[in-house]
């Protein structure tokens, strides 16, 4: 009898389910990851944010340390700075917040003035569908409403002021040991989970992405804060009240992509309406923070931030949703930085061109992405 040995056409069929037993692990695998991710957010928030920080303020802190100042001491130093910047810009705001919270019935009723008339139209509307809908259809039984039980609300109170302080200060305490110890002990650690990888080649994609990452945000914060001084001078000159609090406003919403100069926007709308009696008045106000919203998009992120870094529009928007339905504010906080770590990894791996055609804009091409891995490799 003669045996012939298998082709590679007999073991075409293993090799698929081998994949596709490959393809559910890795499923599954994600779908605890996120679970994880998603029951245990009150312990994984603060330190995420602190990872970003320390990513973000690592630069600094590598060059105070060429200057000759002990990596510990420039460490506890920027956080100092950065962590008095934050309570500056909360004191800077707190004050016509409060104004604002304070005059919250009144303001609530003279937008329920001014928009009585879209809401009767629209009351009327509704009723008429209503009528139509129940024609020919029998009474419905009337039903008693549940009634809700309410927790106490100083109880409440202080249950998240107790997981605030608690967050805060995981997240400084933990954002110092990172400065502190700086790449190095991150590339150590992670390189202590993956047998195939060494110290020094994560420290290498560690440095690339602080660089780049860095940069990215420095220069969105200074773009970022020019954008904030320009809204506070257009809405002194409509004179609207408390312009500095909108300047603010558009400043750190900026930092989120497409969301945050869309909130905005409305933020400005909803109190030009509120402020003026005229609506033509309002109107200039919208339209005058739309121009300089779109002015920075279009204009001066591309030629200061450049095109290095851009990812999928539509990828930005996802990541902004799940984050925000997974982690709340913290979650659309970290999703624009995950992308653009993402890419530069990308950028920097041997392997890495369907990562940054999946991570990419619209217009690039393959070949694009090779002349961008090739200029990466090469600066």
């Amino acid at each position: 009898m003669v045996t012939t040995a298998p082709s590679k056409f007999d073991r075409l069929p293993k090799t698929l389910a081998g994949v596709r037993d490959f393809n559910a692990a890795k499923g599954i695998l994600i779908l605890l990851v996120g679970g994880l991710l998603y029951i245990g957010h009150s312990a994984f928030i603060p330190v995420a944010l602190a990872l970003l920080a320390g990513l973000i303020l690592s630069s600094p802190v590598e060059g105070l340390r060429r200057l000759g100042l002990p990596r510990s001491l420039g460490a506890v130093l920027i956080l100092v700075i950065a962590l008095a910047a934050v309570s500056g810009l909360v004191a800077l705001v707190w004050t016509p917040s409060q104004q604002w919270y304070a005059s919250a019935p009144h303001t609530l009723s003279v937008i329920q003035k001014k928009f009585t008339p879209v809401a009767r139209i629209m009351s009327h509307i509704e009723e008429l569908t209503n009528r139509a809908g129940h024609v020919g259809a029998p009474n419905a039984s009337e039903r008693t409403a549940p009634v809700v039980a309410q927790e106490n609300a100083s109880s409440a109170v202080l249950t998240g002021v107790r997981d605030s302080a608690v967050g805060c200060a995981t997240f400084a305490i933990i954002t110092l040991f990172l400065l502190a110890g700086g790449p190095p002990m991150a590339a150590r650690m992670t390189a202590a989970f993956f047998d195939h990888l060494k110290s020094h080649h994560v420290q290498k994609y560690i440095e690339k992405v602080r660089a780049e990452v860095g940069q990215f945000y420095v220069t969105t914060a200074c773009t970022n804060l020019g954008l904030g001084i320009a809204t506070t001078l257009v809405m002194m000159a409509w004179g609207m009240p408390t312009p500095y609090l909108w300047g603010a406003t558009a400043a750190i919403l900026n930092f989120i992509p497409y969301a945050g100069a869309t909130t905005t926007l409305l933020t400005v709308t909803v109190v030009a309406i509120v402020s003026f009696d005229s609506l033509g008045h309002a109107l200039g106000v919208s339209l005058s923070y739309l121009g300089l919203a779109v002015l920075e998009g279009q204009v001066v992120q591309p030629l200061v931030v450049g095109r290095r870094l851009e990812v999928n529009p539509l990828l930005i928007f996802l990541a902004l949703w799940f984050g925000g339905m997974f982690w709340g504010i913290a979650g659309v906080i970290l999703a624009t930085p995950m992308l653009v770590a993402l890419k530069v990894i990308a950028e920097n791996s041997h392997d890495g061109d369907s990562m940054l055609q999946f991570l990419g804009p619209n217009e690039s091409s393959p070949d694009q992405f090779g002349q961008l891995r090739e200029f990466t490799r090469r600066s």
